[in-house]
């Protein structure tokens, strides 16, 4: 795979115009948090001193707030505190347009233009492509890693981003927030709750894609975050996929497959992805899916934000009963 290089100095990171730039995108939607409020009195001074430590190499990254959410399933956050935050910002802005650009295409999680939406509409063209506009059956191998964030291996990341960074200063700064979290073990695992966070684990998993695309020849091919299908007309060939992926995915990332989440089912049977069961020409939103929706929009009291929200992802689906029933919903709790 031929590496695209990161120009751009350290300084570009750690600059004032580029912290002062990253705050401004770090507050929205933040003005009236405590924290927040509290760093701004001092904006000036707070940004100058963290230009200063990490222009002197004596930023070191503080510890984390953990706290526990369901969405839907419970999930580990670990929140760090405003300077790192800003941080994360700072380091985002700079190296996300370039590694973005050494993504494929068919990568959704994480990137701007991106999205759940997009991936799931990406499925329906392929699903038409990969069986000849439904005129012959099509299989969908999907997959999901098991215990994702927390299982990257830092080494592992910190070999990948070498390759294209040469940078000693960015390397030693992007080392510094990795290794101030840990998991299961020293040396593995990603915060979910950072900003970089997201941009990392697309770094870590390119290599995965660029893999399963130019070495597995896997041409209809989707990733959102763990989660991942392959479409083929040849079911054996998809049965022959798995033990390939399993070995690049051990022995490379360090990952592994969730061994319940495998699957080898027809668009025909309908397949389970991203909130959605799919068939050749319609899709339906899951179950479970449904439900949360539901209970959901009772405990926010038909908040109107939250029921666009709803009904914005309804219309990525064949769920027009679904949308009256929420609105029928909706005028029960108003009146």
């Amino acid at each position: 795979m031929t590496r695209i290089r990161f120009n751009h100095g350290y300084n570009t990171i750690i600059s004032l115009e580029n912290l002062l730039a990253a705050w401004k995108e770090f507050l929205r939607g933040k003005r009236h948090r405590k924290d927040v409020q509290e760093f701004e009195l001092r904006l000036m001074q707070n940004i100058i001193a963290l230009h200063e430590d990490l222009a002197t190499k004596r930023y070191r990254h503080s510890s984390y707030q953990a706290f526990n959410v369901s969405d839907p399933k419970p999930r580990d956050i670990h929140k760090a505190n405003v300077r790192d935050r800003l941080l994360h910002h700072a380091i985002y802005r700079v190296l996300y347009p370039f590694f973005d650009r050494t993504f494929i295409a068919d990568s959704f999680s994480c990137r701007f233009g991106k999205g759940m939406h997009k991936a799931v509409d990406r499925f329906r063209t392929f699903a038409r492509k990969a069986s000849s506009n439904h005129t012959k059956t099509v299989w969908v191998l999907k997959c999901d890693i098991r215990k994702f964030f927390a299982s990257i291996d830092q080494r592992v990341l910190a070999d990948i981003i070498k390759k294209h960074i040469p940078d000693a200063d960015i390397q030693w700064l992007l080392s510094e927030i990795v290794g101030s979290f840990s998991s299961t073990a020293t040396g593995v695992g990603l915060p979910l709750g950072n900003l970089t966070s997201q941009l990392l684990v697309n770094i870590y998993m390119n290599e995965f894609d660029q893999h399963i695309k130019h070495k597995l020849k896997a041409k209809y091919y989707i990733r959102y975050a763990d989660d991942f299908v392959v479409f083929s007309p040849d079911r054996d060939w998809l049965i022959g996929l798995v033990p390939q992926i399993r070995i690049f995915l051990t022995d490379r990332l360090h990952l592994h497959l969730h061994p319940k989440k495998i699957s080898i089912r027809t668009v025909a049977s309908g397949v389970d992805y991203l909130g959605w069961v799919h068939f050749a020409d319609h899709r339906v939103l899951r179950a479970v899916t449904k439900q949360r929706m539901m209970a959901r929009i009772h405990k926010k009291n038909g908040k109107t934000e939250t029921v666009q929200s709803y009904l914005g992802i309804l219309s990525h689906g064949n769920s027009r009963m679904l949308e009256k029933r929420v609105n029928r919903i909706v005028e029960n709790i108003v009146k």
